[in-house]
Parts: structure tokens; sequence; C-alpha cells
């Protein structure tokens, strides 16, 4: 059994079934190994892509995503996907390829020091250098990804741990066994590399069972019932729920039961989108800021006080802040909580939720007045949406997004203006149905994350929402969806402009500089591709517009639709720093 069929092997018992990659030389065994035990292969147009695609499975699947790179550029291009991963805390694995052990440092092709280009982004990188150490560094890199606050590790597989021991014996032949009469130079360097390749491939001992690795510890006693009692006081509490609530998929109907028999007014953020569904009575998410501000009592379950609350500025210094975080860090990034519990924000919520009676909720008039808010908002969205423009307005374009996504849908969200104003007015429609990059804020999720969103869920309708800027990162990728038979339907806000920069730029610096684009015809280059393209310049075109693209999915096609925007003010002066 070769290297490859090593780590392929180990991928199967992690109940691995996808690999994302980009072919190269340097990982072909790990390929061919993973496609014989029946792990699909998919091969993406960028090593990006491949990642942001494994992030997407192991936010759908709680099992870390895992793709598989090539040597030197091939693990370079990987690393704003990973960073995003990092900061996302996302549990995958990746596998880079690497030049072979006995050469390294020596200028090999592509030999790079990759463990220190990339340990900074990731929780635990290392280099396996015998083959009998592949399959126990794979288990411990499956362990560190998912325990404490998950996020990704990277795994060096030197080309000649992959390959046959013959071939690979055989590639060193003429130096290990020198000719006759050769020099005492020669004859050292055959010596060393006899040693070196028995060493390499010498068995080890049969695996002995992993190492035990530390157990979640459940919410203390102590802790849930100080926040009942400061919940039993609270005339106004908020909460607000992240991604980091929604790690283990099979767990959510629990959460949502706590959620409900806590009572309090609740903002989704990131992956706990949808947690709710549509319109549930307890969930806001328009005016949080002014919601934060005036609430006695905030939780905050998996969501630090950075930029998105002002770095903590959002919520009033008199109010009772109660953060549960996995990350003793961001526990008390820029705030100190008055509770403060490192833990799994859903244990806490799921303890919390069983502690009070769900009957228990004295905030009627409180969430009236929030309700209120959230109706007055709407109404304003919905005024702004029926202008009449001159070619597509965003926010109607949204609205019949919305009207048109089914139970089963799942929203993936790339770019910047026209995004962010989808997230206005799209309702994910249920848990783990919504996918954008995350904090970091990452251009070019958009086709890796439907990629990995509709081999998980196949039977979804998978959205991809596009700024034209972010859109870029992503059309090559129309070739592998045509390839793999991944149908999904893109829709392009383009407004010719990188519009979220452009509004700040041109209004505070009078300079629309590295701001313009064209409203180019992507469509056409999407159909170049083998998938379907559709454009639409007008209000009145866009409902049936969706219906053509719903169509083509339905026959297996993906689908791009170039939708030219008239620009709005709906969100001018929302830049984050």
């Amino acid at each position: 059994m070769n290297g490859g069929e090593i780590i392929a092997r180990a991928l199967k018992a992690h109940n691995v079934r996808f690999l994302f990659t980009l072919c190269g030389g340097h990982i072909s065994p790990i390929l061919s190994g993973c496609k014989q035990l029946g792990i699909r292969v998919v091969d993406t147009r960028h090593e990006a892509t491949a990642v942001f695609a494994a992030d997407a499975v192991a936010r759908l699947t709680g099992i870390p995503g895992v793709a598989a790179v090539t040597a030197g550029p091939g693990v370079t291009n990987t690393l704003t996907a990973v960073q995003n991963a990092r900061l996302a805390q996302s549990p995958i694995v990746i596998l880079g390829g690497a030049t072979a052990t006995v050469l390294r440092g020596r200028g090999a092709l592509q030999d790079i020091d990759q463990i220190a280009l990339i340990r900074s982004s990731v929780k635990w990188a290392l280099r396996a250098r015998r083959l009998r150490e592949l399959e126990p560094l794979l288990h411990e890199a499956f362990a560190i990804a998912t325990e404490g606050t998950p996020g990704p590790v990277f795994l060096e597989c030197p080309i000649d741990l992959l390959y046959d021991e013959a071939l690979v014996r055989a590639w060193y032949a003429a130096r290990s066994h020198p000719r006759a009469g050769a020099g005492i130079g020669e004859r050292l360097m055959g010596w060393y590399l006899r040693w070196h390749l028995d060493r390499q491939f010498t068995p080890g001992r049969p695996l002995a069972d992993p190492v035990p690795r530390p157990k979640r510890l459940p919410p203390s006693d102590r802790a849930v019932g100080r926040a009942a009692t400061v919940l039993s006081r609270a005339h106004r509490p908020v909460m607000v729920i992240g991604s980091q609530s929604v790690l283990d998929p099979g767990a959510l109907s629990g959460l949502r039961q706590a959620i409900e028999n806590l009572g309090v007014p609740v903002y989704l953020s990131g992956m706990a989108r949808g947690l709710l569904g549509p319109g549930h009575p307890l969930q806001l998410r328009h005016r949080r800021r002014e919601a934060l501000r005036e609430a006695d009592a905030v939780i905050l379950a998996g969501v630090p006080c950075d930029f998105r609350l002002d770095y903590g500025a959002h919520i009033r210094r008199r109010s009772c802040l109660i953060s549960i975080n996995r990350n003793r860090r961001d526990l008390y990034l820029n705030r100190r909580p008055g509770l403060a519990v490192q833990g799994d924000p859903a244990d806490f919520l799921r303890a919390l939720g069983n502690a009070r009676s769900s009957e228990d909720k004295p905030w009627a008039t409180w969430r009236a007045n929030l309700h209120e808010r959230e109706k007055s908002r709407e109404q304003e969205i919905a005024a702004q949406a029926a202008e009449v423009t001159a070619s597509v307005n965003p926010l109607h374009l949204c609205r019949q997004i919305e009207a048109k996504l089914p139970d089963n849908s799942i929203v993936v969200a790339d770019g910047g203006d026209f995004v962010a104003t989808a997230s206005y007015v799209l309702w994910p429609r249920g848990p783990l149905s919504w996918l954008d990059p995350g904090v970091f804020g990452t251009l070019g999720v958009g086709a890796g994350f439907a990629l990995g969103a509709k081999l998980c869920r196949p039977e979804a309708e998978v959205w991809v929402v596009y700024g034209d800027g972010a859109f870029g990162y992503s059309l090559a990728e129309f070739d592998t969806f045509v390839r793999h038979g991944i149908p999904v339907i893109a829709v392009i806000g383009n407004d010719a402009c990188w519009n979220q920069i452009a509004r700040e730029q041109i209004d505070i610096l009078k300079d629309d500089v590295g701001c313009m684009l064209r409203h180019a015809d992507y469509h056409l280059a999407a159909a170049g591709l083998g998938a379907a393209g559709i454009v639409v310049d007008s209000n009145d075109a866009v409902p049936e517009v969706l219906e053509t693209a719903r169509r083509h999915v339905l026959r297996g096609r993906p689908v791009v639709i170039n939708a030219i925007l008239s620009n709005t003010d709906f969100r001018k002066g929302s830049i984050s720093m």
C-alpha cells in the first residue's frame, strides 16, 4: 500500500466523502487512492476554490472538509481561503504536496518552506517524514481541526512518501548503488541514500488507539444559574447568535427549542442565519444597533465584540453582558463581559433554556416595540424596491429572488454592496442554508461554497448571489460545475463598479480611480463554458428570468443571470473598518 492509498484509507475512516483538488504531480497518488475507495475527487480551476469547497462541507456537515493541493504555488494559492477558514472557525484539513524528502532545500521544483509560510494561518502544521507517520498524523489533524475553537490544519506530504516504494527506490537507484570503483564521495552518497530510504519505508508498529482528546465540558450549573438570574431581572434583553453556535448540525433542533424557551428577541448572524426559519416571532434583523443600545441584558453566543458590534460600543456600558465563546481571546475582545463563559455557545443556550420555564417570558412589550421598528424598516425597503429605475432596481431583484426561493434552498453570498443589500431582504429557509465568507470578508468564496453545498445537499436549490466584482473570481469555475454536473443558479448584481468602495471613495476623495468596471457580458462568458447565460436589464423581466433559471437547473445545467443594475443610495454610509 503506497502513501496515497494510506491517506485515502484514513480519510475514509473519518467519513470524508469528497476530496477537492487541483491536480499536480506531487499529489497524484492521493487522488488515485481516494478514487479507488469511493471518495469523490472534485477538481477545480483554482486551489482557493478547492479550499472554499472544503470549508462549505465542514460548515454543513460538521465533518472537516478536505483539500489536496500540489507543492509550491499550489499551496500558496490556498492562503486566502485558509485564512478565511481560520477566521470563520471552520475545521478543514489541507494536504499539501512537497518535494522528495531527500531533495528538500536543494533547489528542487516548487520547493519552498511551506510550513513556515502557512503556520500563522492554521491551528497545526506538520510535515510527514516517514511513510508510517502519514496515518497517525492525519488522525491527529482531524482531531485538532475540530476540538476547541475549530479551524484549518495542514499536513505536508512529500512526494516520495506517496508513491510505491519500488518506484521511489528506482528513482535513486543509480546514486544509491554507485558503480564499481566510485570515489569516496559517491560511495558515501550511496550509503546515505540507502539508509535514508530504509528508514523512510521501515514499517511501523500497528497503529495504537488514538490518544484521547479532551472532551467538551458541559456548562457549569453556576454559570447557567447566574445567566438565568440576569434574564429574570431584565426588562429589555437581546441575544445575538453567531456561527459558532451551529457547529454541530445534529443539535440544531435542540438549540432552536432552547431559544424559544428563553423567549429573548434574537439577531442571527453568519451561519446561524436561517436557524429559526423565515419570519420567526423571536427573530429580528433590522436596527440591531438601536436594540443593543437600549437593552439592559445582552447575550452574545459565539459573537465577539469586533467591528460588527463597533468593538463593543453598540452595547451600552450599563447593560449586563453575557458572552459565551469557545475562544478565550474572543470572550474578552474589546469588552469585558459581566459573565464570561468559555465553552460551546449552543451547549450553554440549551442548558439555559432548560433552566427557564417556557412561560417565563415577561418581555412582550419590549418585543412588540422591536417588531414595530422591524415593520417600519420593512416598509421603507418595500417603498425603495418599488421605485422606477432605468434598469434593474437591486432591491426589487432581491425581493423577487426572495419570492422564488424554495424551502430547500441554500443561499451563497459573495460580494459587497449588492450582497449586503440582499442580506436585508432574503430569508434563509432553514438552518445551515446561508453561506457567507464570515469576518474576513473575502471575495471569491462563491463558486467553492456553492460546489460544496450542492455536493452535500444534492436535493437543494443552490443560489449564489454575486457582486460583479466578486464574480470575476468564480467565472472559470462554471467549467467545474459543468464537468461535474453541479447545477446552481448564479445571480450577478452588475452595477459596473466596485460599489461598496466607490460610494465612500467618490464622496470623500472625489475620485473613482480603481473602482469602475463595465457592464460586461458575463452571461456570454459563462455560456462559453457550458452554462446557461441570461441577461436582464428591466424590472418587469426579472420574474420570468428567475423562472427560466430554475428550469435550467431542473435539467441539470448551471445558469448565470447577468442583472444590469441601476445605482441606488440604499447602503450609503455603510462601509466597515
